[in-house]
C-alpha cells in the first residue's frame, strides 16, 4: 500500500466532525477538572503553612474538599459524553460499512472471504470506540495536563523542574519509539482475526460436507494454524507493551527519586520550604500520571488507526451504485431510446449483440454471442455445462458488465439504465435457489414487501408449496433456517420461484428452475410458468430438455458460443449437438 493511502489523524477527525461540539464540551469539562486538580497542591501547601503557623485550616480544607468533589463530578460527566460519542461513532461506521458492503460489485464477493468482511464491519469498527474514549481524547487532554503541571512545577522551583525534564526525556523517548511499532502489528492482528473468522464461517457453512468427508480434524487444524499466527502477533504486541510500561516506570520512579534527593538537600540548605517541596512533588505526580496516560493513549490510537486502515481499505472499493445512470451512460455505446406506448411491440425484449465476456480470473467465457428474445415469448438456453448459459443471465442482471458488444432491453443498452430501474423489470431465480435466514414470509416479500397474506398463500399454491405454511402453527412465519436448511432442496427452489412470481416483473430469468424438483413438482412448475407466460417474457436455462421442448425458441450453446437457434423440431433435424442432448435424455430415438 502506498503512503498516500495510509490513514492518519486527518481521516479519523473526518469521522469525528459531527461529534466535535460534544467532544469540545467534554474537553472543557476535563480542562476545568484538571485546573481544579492543579490547584490542589497549592491548597495543600497553604494547609501545611497554616498548620506550621498555627493558623486556622478550615478555609483551605473546605476548598480542597470542594475541588476534589467538583473534579470527580466533572470527570464523570465527561466520561459519559465520551462513551456515548464512541458508541455513536461505531454506529455511524457500522451503518456506513453495512450499506457499502451490501453494494459492492458481485466480482468483489467472488474473491473476498465473507468472514473478513464481517470482521471489518464488526471487530474493526469496535476498536474505534476506544480511540475516542481513551485514545485521541486522552492524548489531547493528557498533553494539556502535562503542560499545565509543568508550568506550575517550574514556577515552584525551576531547578527541580530541569532535573525532572532530563530524567523523563530518557524514558519517554524509548517508550515512544516502541509504541510506534504497535500499529503494523495491530493491522496484522486484525487481518488474522478476519482470516480466522472466514475459516470458522466456511467450516460452519459446510458442516455437513465436512463431516460427511470426515474432514473435521483437517478443518480444525486450518483454523488452529491461523489462531496460532494470531497468537504470535499478540505475543509480539505483549512484548512491546511489556517494554513500554517498564520504560515509563523507570522514568517516573527515577525522576521521583531525583526530585526527593535534590529537593531534600535544598530544603536542608534553606533554599526551599517544606510546603514548596510537597507542592512540587504533587505537581510532579500530576505530571507523571498524564505521561503514562499519553503513552497508553498513543498505543491505543495506533491500534485504532490500524483498524481504521482496514475499514478505509474496504470503503475505498467502488460500489455498484443503484443510481449509476450518469456514470454508465458514458461507457455504453449510444442506442435507441425505450419504445413509447404508441410504438409497435416488435422491439425484442432482450437483444444480445456480439457479446463477449470473461471473468477477471480467466479467459473469455462468452464469445460473440448474438440472438434476440422476442417480447412475450419463452426462450430456452441449452447446452453442456460450462457453455456460458448462467453467465448470460448474470450479464442481463448486470452483476457483471460485458467485455465487448452490448445487451439491450426493449432496445436500450442496459448500461444506460440505473441498475435499480433495470432490475425492477427483471425477475431472477438463481441456480442454487438460496433461501435467506428468516421466515417464509420474509423470503417471499423480499421483492414484494406490500404483498398480502392471501397473495403469499396463492403464490405458494401456484408452485405446489402451500403445505409448507400449513405444517407449522406459525404458518407464513415459520422459520426456514440458515440458508433454508430446514427446507428440502426442492422446497428451497420452489420458494425462490414463488418469490420471483410474486414480484411479477415483465421479464423472468430462470436458471435451472427445475433442477431440484421431482416429476410431480416439475409438472406443477410448468403449469405455473404457463399461467404467468401471458404478458411476460421468459429466458430459461435448462439441462432437462423436457421442460423446454415447447419453448418458442431454443438457443443451443457450447464453448461460450451460440451454435444454433430454433424450436425443438427444427433443432432435432438440423443441429447434431441438440440432437445428441435430446437422445441422451430419451426425448428422441
Amino acid at each position: 500500500m502506498s503512503r498516500a493511502q495510509r490513514v492518519g489523524l486527518r481521516e479519523l477527525l473526518y469521522y469525528l466532525r459531527g461529534h466535535l461540539p460534544v467532544m469540545a464540551l467534554a474537553a472543557l469539562l476535563s480542562l476545568t477538572a484538571a485546573a481544579g486538580t492543579l490547584l490542589q497542591p497549592l491548597l495543600i501547601r497553604s494547609l501545611i503553612d497554616a498548620i506550621s503557623a498555627a493558623r486556622s485550616t478550615a478555609a483551605p480544607a473546605a476548598m480542597l474538599a470542594g475541588l476534589l468533589l467538583g473534579a470527580a463530578a466533572l470527570n464523570g460527566v465527561r466520561d459519559y459524553l465520551l462513551r456515548r460519542t464512541g458508541e455513536r461513532l461505531v454506529l455511524t461506521m457500522r451503518e456506513r460499512l453495512g450499506a457499502h458492503v451490501l453494494r459492492l460489485p458481485i466480482a468483489e464477493y467472488d474473491h473476498r472471504r465473507t468472514g473478513d468482511l464481517l470482521s471489518r464491519v464488526g471487530a474493526d469498527s469496535s476498536l474505534l470506540r476506544s480511540v475516542v474514549t481513551s485514545g485521541l481524547f486522552e492524548l489531547a487532554t493528557g498533553s494539556l495536563m502535562i503542560l499545565g503541571a509543568a508550568v506550575a512545577a517550574f514556577l515552584v522551583d525551576p531547578l527541580l523542574f530541569v532535573v525532572t525534564c532530563a530524567g523523563m526525556a530518557v524514558g519517554l523517548t524509548g517508550a515512544t519509539l516502541v509504541a510506534r511499532r504497535t500499529r503494523p502489528l495491530a493491522e496484522e492482528a486484525q487481518a488474522l482475526l478476519g482470516e480466522m473468522t472466514s475459516g470458522v464461517e466456511r467450516a460452519i457453512r459446510g458442516a455437513r460436507t465436512i463431516r460427511a468427508a470426515r474432514a473435521e480434524q483437517r478443518e480444525t487444524e486450518v483454523v488452529e494454524a491461523i489462531a496460532r499466527r494470531a497468537y504470535g502477533v499478540g505475543v509480539h504486541q505483549a512484548r512491546l507493551q511489556a517494554l513500554i510500561n517498564p520504560l515509563a516506570h523507570i522514568a517516573t520512579q527515577g525522576v521521583m527519586l531525583l526530585v526527593l534527593g535534590v529537593g531534600g538537600s535544598r530544603v536542608a540548605s534553606g533554599k526551599l520550604s517544606v510546603g514548596d517541596l510537597v507542592a512540587f512533588v504533587l505537581f510532579l505526580f500530576f505530571l507523571i500520571l498524564p505521561v503514562g496516560q499519553v503513552v497508553s493513549a498513543n498505543s491505543q490510537l495506533q491500534t485504532g488507526l490500524g483498524a481504521l486502515q482496514r475499514v478505509e481499505d474496504l470503503l475505498r472499493l467502488p460500489t455498484e451504485t443503484m443510481d449509476d445512470h450518469q456514470a454508465d451512460e458514458a461507457a455504453a455505446p449510444p442506442g435507441p431510446p425505450p419504445p413509447t406506448r404508441q410504438e409497435p411491440t416488435t422491439v425484442p425484449a432482450l437483444t444480445f449483440d456480439d457479446v463477449t465476456f470473461g471473468y477477471a480470473s480467466g479467459g473469455p467465457v462468452l464469445r460473440n454471442v448474438s440472438f434476440t428474445v422476442p417480447a412475450g415469448t419463452r426462450t430456452a438456453l441449452v447446452g453442456p455445462s460450462g457453455a456460458g448459459k448462467s453467465t448470460l443471465l448474470a450479464l442481463v442482471e448486470r452483476f457483471y458488465d460485458v467485455s465487448s458488444g452490448s445487451i439491450r432491453i426493449d432496445g436500450t443498452d442496459i448500461r444506460r439504465l440505473p441498475r435499480d430501474q433495470l432490475r425492477a423489470r427483471l425477475g431472477y431465480v438463481e441456480q442454487e435457489a438460496p433461501a435467506l435466514a428468516g421466515t417464509i414470509r420474509s423470503n417471499l416479500t423480499l421483492g414484494a414487501p406490500d404483498a398480502t397474506d392471501d397473495q403469499l398463500l396463492a403464490v405458494l399454491g401456484t408452485v405446489n408449496l402451500a403445505g409448507i405454511a400449513e405444517r407449522s402453527p406459525l404458518g407464513l412465519d415459520t422459520q426456514v433456517g440458515e440458508g433454508g436448511v430446514l427446507l428440502s432442496g426442492g422446497e428451497r427452489q420452489r420458494l425462490a420461484i414463488a418469490r420471483t412470481l410474486l414480484a411479477a416483473p415483465p421479464i423472468l430469468l430462470l436458471d435451472e428452475p427445475t433442477s431440484n424438483l421431482d416429476a410431480h413438482n416439475e409438472a406443477a412448475f410448468r403449469d405455473a410458468v404457463d399461467a404467468v407466460s401471458a404478458g411476460h417474457t421468459l429466458l430459461i436455462v435448462a439441462h432437462r430438455l423436457a421442460t423446454v421442448v415447447d419453448a418458442d425458441q431454443i438457443v443451443v450453446m457450447d464453448g461460450g458460443r451460440v451454435m444454433a437457434v430454433g424450436n425443438h423440431e427444427e433443432l432435432t433435424r438440423t443441429n447434431p449437438l441438440y440432437r445428441d442432448l435430446a437422445a441422451h435424455q430419451l426425448l428422441i430415438a
